[in-house]
């Protein structure tokens, strides 16, 4: 049995934050009901990354919304709109990503639902939060990390700011709602208490860069320098970073640079002895690793460095990785489908509980597919 067995999450969301907060919880045993707009749904369902997609909408929608059901209603039809309060009455979890206001004028904002149901868990994210000049712009991840500064810490000190090439915000501002609203479930359990968690994207940016900002706030503010050669870390000195080697590359972390200059038989960079030049020329040093480095491979750098234990590693690739014993080990990929169909390959939930990994066979559902199902479950339908 997974630990949320039993727990009812509606979720009033579109694309990932929100939706990956309830993923996390579905995962972990909960039942989830997607709310959607009838004949459109989630937003998600027609973004497409590399415009790869199934019969049933893009893969993202499908990974990201496996093991939920789908409850088609018009918010704005009060047949509908009478049915979600009934099923709110009895949920445990209310998750919503709407711009700040919306679910308020159609009586669904967390002081009427909790009005409905004083037990629930009501949790919110915004791209901004709900007040300041911000409140109604698009909570848009590249957006999020151009506004608060992430941009320019990565690449190098040359080149313009670059985000990361992922959904980061999204992510971590969906890991830390689930964890809010975790943590105000199990205060529920001792006092019977529901609770309103919020979070928004650019909060949860600015806390994802604590470890820089502390840096920032306390050094008289100055500003991330970044390395010109192989940065990796705006504040760290050499030789973090990447370096290319005879035959692909490698990742050399924190370490003394005199002894890396004598594992390497380098005594242009073992010279320098003083650890405060590591960082006020660590582009010189650095400079000096990138020629050293190329005359050997990879695998002849790591066969010096790792029984030395200098933090080093090779530089995979994900096809280099997922055919690696250290992946496979793992049982990371799940599939997820429809019987008939193919098959749609992903990851696991990476939380293991007693041992046992967690893993989803059931494809995201299809608009409305469970409105009559759940109309059951909840006795929706007077009569």
């Amino acid at each position: 049995m997974r630990p949320l067995e039993g727990l009812v999450v509606l979720e009033f969301c579109q694309y990932l934050s929100g939706p990956s907060a309830t993923l996390r919880l579905a995962d972990l045993g909960a039942r989830v009901i997607k709310i959607e707009r009838p004949g459109s749904g989630d937003g998600c369902r027609q973004l497409l990354l590399n415009n790869l997609e199934t019969d049933e909408g893009g893969v993202l929608f499908q990974t990201i919304n496996r093991n939920k059901e789908s409850y088609a209603a018009d918010l704005k039809n009060p047949q509908d709109l009478a049915k979600l309060i009934k099923l709110i009455g009895q949920a445990d979890v209310l998750v919503e990503n709407f711009r700040p206001g919306t679910l308020e004028k159609i009586g669904l904002g967390y002081e009427d639902v909790k009005k409905i149901n004083p037990r629930i868990v009501y949790g919110t994210v915004t791209g901004y939060g709900k007040e300041g000049p911000w409140k109604n712009k698009p909570g848009q991840d590249l957006l999020v990390q151009s506004l608060t500064g992430l941009a320019y810490l990565n690449g190098n000190g040359d080149q313009p700011p670059m985000p990361f090439a992922l959904a980061i915000a999204d992510m971590i501002t969906g890991a830390q709602l689930a964890q809010g609203i975790l943590a105000c479930l199990v205060r529920r359990g001792r006092t019977d208490e529901g609770g309103l968690v919020e979070v928004s994207l650019l909060e949860s940016m600015l806390d994802f860069q604590f470890e820089v900002l502390t840096t920032y706030l306390n050094d008289g503010g100055q500003l991330p320098e970044r390395s010109h050669i192989n940065n990796a870390h705006a504040y760290l000195g050499a030789p973090y970073g990447i370096y290319e080697t005879q035959d692909g590359y490698i990742a050399l972390a924190m370490g003394s640079i005199v002894r890396l200059g004598q594992l390497l038989e380098c005594p242009e960079v073992a010279a320098f002895t003083d650890p405060k030049e590591w960082f006020t020329r660590r582009d010189e040093i650095k400079g000096l690793l990138v020629e050293h480095l190329k005359q050997r491979t990879t695998e002849e750098w790591l066969s010096v460095l790792e029984p030395a234990d200098y933090w080093s590693s090779d530089v995979f690739t994900w096809d280099k990785l997922m055919n690696h014993e250290g992946f496979k080990v793992l049982d990371m990929i799940q599939e997820v489908g429809r019987p008939g169909q193919q098959p749609l390959r992903t990851t696991r939930c990476p939380i293991r509980i007693n041992g046992e990994r967690i893993k989803s066979a059931q494809w995201a559902p299809a608009i409305g597919e469970n409105n009559g199902k759940i109309e059951m479950d909840f006795n929706l339908i007077d009569g």
